[in-house]
């Protein structure tokens, strides 16, 4: 199987990594052991690009991909964020982009998971009141001292990419990617590509909901119930894009996952999605993605969609974060 490169770097990885954050919650009730299980079935396949953030169960799903991942590091590509900041109870105290923290996150981080380097290191949303500069300055003597290999940037934009660019290289931007959500194309896909940095695609399957397996969210402990686009008229009216997924997923014999997922991949192979699954059997669905060939005709059906979905990704003081 083809690797996908990560920027201008020396990471190859496969060209659908695993986002882990779902293992520790946001996504209704969590099982460890199954989440382990997991991981492992993914190195056995070939998935070799792992996906954490510090803030995911308030430092939990570090700790968690450090023992699933325990004595094969060095198989894998591990990437992890800092910047949003969480208490020990859950609480978000904010978006922390200052020099002084970005050593201390990353020095807590390399302890949760068990390493001495991180290879790709993201800024998890920027923060307005430190300049870009700073942060990227401080994440770059990082890199300096051997405790990060890469350094990436999540939700920016492309001037935002390229004040950090000047500072140090940028490897990869993690963005939200999907056939219902394209703000990138506008944002910042231009200015990656210009600057030879990756694109990661957070959430190539909708948060789940573009599978088909979800026709509402009845878990209080998903956090989904709160975002507009899966709340009141708006899921109804996106539901009937997804079918509209379904159909075409049938009439190729696949499932809507993989149709998906097969859509983000055509879209360059400087893209690399990181869907995200707590069990084996999608994550071996999702892995089937690679080998489905989308027709020219298809895709501009596909493309379609986006202009049919009513409702933004988050709440109106996540949206605010977003692409700045």
């Amino acid at each position: 199987m083809q690797k996908r490169k990560l920027g201008k770097s020396n990471l190859e990885v496969f060209p659908i990594g695993l986002g882990a954050m779902g293992m520790s919650e946001f996504y209704g009730e969590t099982n460890e052991a199954q989440s382990i299980a997991t991981i492992h079935k993914a190195i056995e396949s070939g998935v070799n690009f792992f996906d954490t953030a510090d803030m995911y169960g308030s430092g939990h799903n570090e700790k968690l991909l450090g023992a699933a991942l325990r004595n094969k590091f060095d198989k894998v590509v591990l990437a992890t964020k800092f910047g949003i900041v969480r208490g020990p109870n859950g609480e978000f105290f904010g978006v922390n982009g200052k020099p002084e923290y970005v050593k201390q996150a990353c020095e807590a981080s390399l302890k949760r998971l068990g390493t001495n380097v991180i290879d790709l290191y993201y800024l998890h949303r920027v923060d307005p009141q430190t300049p870009i500069e700073e942060t990227v300055g401080a994440m770059a003597e990082l890199v300096k001292e051997g405790k990060v290999k890469y350094i990436g940037l999540s939700e920016v934009k492309g001037s935002t990419l390229k004040r950090a660019n000047a500072v140090h290289p940028i490897t990869a931007v993690q963005s939200e990617y999907s056939i219902w959500t394209r703000d990138i194309e506008k944002a910042n896909l231009t200015e990656c590509r210009e600057l030879g940095v990756s694109t990661v695609a957070y959430s190539p399957l909708g948060r789940g909901i573009l599978t088909g397996k979800f026709n509402n969210i009845q878990d209080e402990k998903d956090y989904r119930k709160n975002m507009p686009r899966m709340s009141g008229e708006n899921i109804q009216t996106n539901m009937k894009v997804v079918k509209k997924i379904e159909e075409i997923a049938g009439s190729k014999n696949i499932k809507a996952s993989q149709l998906v997922l097969a859509w983000v991949l055509a879209k360059g192979e400087d893209i690399i999605p990181i869907p995200g699954t707590k069990r084996e059997k999608y994550l071996l669905e999702n892995i089937e993605a690679v080998y489905v060939k989308i027709s020219d005709d298809e895709m501009r059906e596909l493309d379609a969609f986006s202009d049919l979905v009513t409702g933004d990704r988050y709440p109106v003081q996540a949206m605010a974060l977003t692409l700045q």
